[in-house]
This record gives C-alpha cells, structure tokens and sequence, in this order.
C-alpha cells in the first residue's frame, strides 16, 4: 500500500439522535442527508485510483462505500476488526450516557453489559490496520467508524473528539505506518 484514505460513514438514523449503536443484531442505516453526504464522498474519491476498499460489517459503513463507488469496480473487504466498539448495556442510549460512563473508567475495563474495554477495540483497530498497510494494492479506502479513525489518528484517550462524516483524510504510506506504530506504542503499556 503507498496511500491509505480513512473515511467515517456517512450520517446514520443513530447520528440524528446521538444515540450509540455497536450491535450488528439492530440495522441503522443512512439517512436521505448521508446518502447525500456519501455520494459527495464519491465526487471527493473520483480522481483516486482505488485497488481496494475495506469497511466494518455494519450496514451504514457499507452502504457509504456502494454510494461513494457507485460505477466503479472497486474490490470490497469486509472486515470484523473494523466494526464499532460494542457498548453492552449502552446500546441504543445516548452517546453522552455511554462517554460518561467512559470518561470514568479504565481502558481495560468491560463495562456494564459486556461493553467492549477500549483497549480491546483499539487493540483490533491496531490489528487490521497493520493487515490493510501490507496490501498489495497502491492504494486503499478504509470506511470505518469514527473510534478506529481517531485511535489512528490521534491515539485512544477518554474523550475522542468528532470524526467527520464521509470526509476523506488521505495519508502516505510513511505517515500511516508512524501513526500506527504510535497506537501499537500505546498498545503496549496502555493508560488511563
């Protein structure tokens, strides 16, 4: 891989109410804005010359992808390490709920309901990451959810800060290898 292009889905039944979904057993998907949003995607992608693209198994982040693709025969991955942090028993509540509950508590710890650690999450993030930089393909489209965006970004930490719906962020191969070589740093001895 030479170029690694990161995209959010685009806005979800979910996002409209800032409500959590990390179950695959409930079926959120875009709404008419993020339909909108995911074909402008495909504008914003039309001079990129894609050999792969990989998104999570939840409907929204796949159905972003078939929009932002539309015509082009792009080969699709469906990856399981991609898919969003499972919230346990903050499923289906609000987003404010569950990063209360997450500003309070370790990285390490299982929340109520079997909520997925945070570390365990960035630990599968860090994995597949790793996987999509040895691709063959020069270039790769990851659509993803916003916690595997912003652990690459900017490493994991109680808060994370808003990813952008369907927004491209591009990276070089060099800069996406150091990003991931930070997450794995962190991996390793990880905080809060």
């Amino acid at each position: 891989m030479e170029r690694l292009i990161l995209s959010r889905h685009a806005e979800s039944g979910a996002n409209t109410v800032r409500r959590v979904n990390g179950s695959l057993g409930e079926t959120v998907r875009l709404t008419a804005t993020g339909r909108e949003q995911a074909r402008a995607l495909g504008v914003a992608l039309a001079g990129e010359p894609i050999g792969v693209c990989a998104t999570s198994e939840f409907p929204r982040t796949i159905e972003t992808a078939d929009l932002a693709l539309a015509g082009r025969d792009v080969p699709r991955l469906v990856l399981p390490d991609l898919n969003e942090i499972g919230f346990g028993a903050f499923e289906g509540l609000s987003l404010a709920e569950y990063r209360e509950w997450a500003n309070a508590h370790g990285s390490a710890e299982v929340g109520p309901g079997g909520a997925e650690p945070r570390a365990a999450a960035a630990r599968r993030f860090a994995r597949v990451f790793r996987e999509l930089l040895a691709r063959e393909e020069a270039t790769v489209l990851v659509v993803t959810h916003a916690l595997a965006i912003r652990y690459l970004l900017s490493g994991p930490s109680p808060y994370v800060e808003p990813v952008p719906l369907a927004e491209p962020h591009v990276y070089a191969r060099a800069e996406a290898a150091l990003l991931l070589e930070q997450l794995e740093a962190w991996l390793r001895s990880p905080t809060w």
